[in-house]
């Protein structure tokens, strides 16, 4: 099995519950990915409102 996505807030994950908001709506079509080190510093974690350092899909279906 791949790895999931959450289709709440885009982040990659191995589990069946995201950690960070708690859904367990997931998504295995997903593509293109961003890993954020530092949230508060980046433009592109702004912009895709990220507050927690992770890897993050682009586009979930």
């Amino acid at each position: 099995m791949g790895e999931q996505v959450c289709r709440e807030c885009h982040r990659i994950l191995s589990s069946q519950t995201c950690p960070i908001c708690g859904s367990s709506n997931l998504s295995s079509d997903w593509s293109g990915m961003v890993v954020i080190i530092d949230p508060e510093r980046s433009e592109i974690a702004k912009k895709i409102d990220v507050k927690v350092a992770d890897k993050y899909a682009l586009k979930v279906r």
